[in-house]
């Protein structure tokens, strides 16, 4: 009988899930091919962003004034423009800045999203009152209105716009998903058990809670970044964002790209095309990953681990009769 319960352990053991990430991966590319071409889209973002030095044929400023406003050709493969630059070049560049921008909102709008949200809901009563109402306020205001002013009163530049959208984004209804999460899960035995035993909040917080909000907090994380990015080509269009001549994607839709577009249909064309690829492969990403993570949704991870449970479950009910029979 030993050897029946070893072979039935050995068959639990093999039913054992592959990692988090490799099974997120898995599904991702097996049941949403959406979600997997935003998933490209977002990786090509990143890697040109990162060598954009190395992937641009000519400087995002260097200037070729014999070839002002050429068209699409072998040595200038999107055209240039007023100033003779070469609209490749910069949109590789502003691939940089919509990086820098999508990485640094998102973690900051997450981390304080989490953190507000995370209290709010875990420690409820008064602090859960006092936090909603402030969320209240900020939300009564119209957001385009709010980073204006602030970006007026600091002034434009990369961090500041990163600053702004990143807070406003923590602190807004963000929080009150992962309120909403954490009041769901504090609800559980295990948390009552460990109140029980007397482990302290934080650890509670930490050992607990956190692990099982990770799942919309990936989510929050990926669809914030293309909220971001186009946040900064907003203020970049109407001038509050990237000053020039940093090349943004925002910022070469307006100004030369408006006045300029009639006679040159590229130099508007390319960047807005850059940005509505960006953004839907962000959202794409996102929304695929909502489906794969969230339970209650049909095709969630919960629905997805039923069937290793149920064998495993009948191994479980295998070795107990092999166990009853020795």
């Amino acid at each position: 009988m030993d050897e029946g319960v070893a072979a039935v352990d050995a068959v639990i053991k093999r039913e054992k899930h592959p990692p988090f990430l490799v099974e997120v991966f898995t599904r991702l590319v097996k049941e949403k091919p959406l979600g997997t071409l935003g998933g490209v889209i977002v990786l090509v973002l990143f890697v040109t962003g990162i060598f954009a030095d190395l992937l641009a044929p000519y400087g995002y400023n260097e200037a070729d004034l014999a070839a002002t406003l050429a068209p699409p050709s072998a040595g200038h493969i999107l055209g240039t423009d007023n100033l003779g630059r070469d609209l490749l070049s910069r949109i590789i560049y502003g691939a940089r800045i919509s990086m820098y921008v999508g990485l640094g909102v998102a973690t900051l709008g997450t981390l304080l999203c989490t953190i507000i949200g995370g209290v709010s809901g875990f420690f409820g009563g008064k602090i859960d009152i006092v936090i909603q109402r402030f969320v209240d306020a900020v939300m009564c205001f119209p957001g385009v209105v709010i980073v204006l002013t602030v970006i007026a009163v600091i002034g434009p530049g990369l961090w500041q716009v990163i600053l702004v959208l990143g807070v406003l984004g923590g602190i807004g209804g963000r929080a009150r998903v992962v309120r909403s999460a954490v009041i769901s899960i504090k609800e559980n035995v295990y948390i009552e058990a460990a109140r029980a035993v007397g482990a302290p909040n934080r650890a509670i917080f930490v050992r607990h809670i956190l692990p099982n909000i990770t799942a919309p907090v990936i989510i929050l994380f990926t669809i914030e970044m293309g909220n971001a990015i186009l946040a900064e080509a907003t203020l970049s269009f109407l001038g509050f964002g990237i000053p020039p001549p940093t090349p943004s994607w925002g910022g070469m839709l307006s100004g030369s790209g408006r006045q300029y577009m009639l006679y040159a249909p590229w130099m508007a064309l390319w960047p807005g095309l850059a940005l509505a690829i960006a953004v839907y492969g962000m959202n794409m990403l996102g929304d695929a990953l909502r489906d794969i993570l969230d339970p209650r949704l049909r095709g969630g991870l919960g629905r997805y681990r039923r069937g290793g449970e149920r064998r495993i479950a009948m191994t479980k009910s295998e070795r107990s009769t092999a166990k009853s029979a020795e």
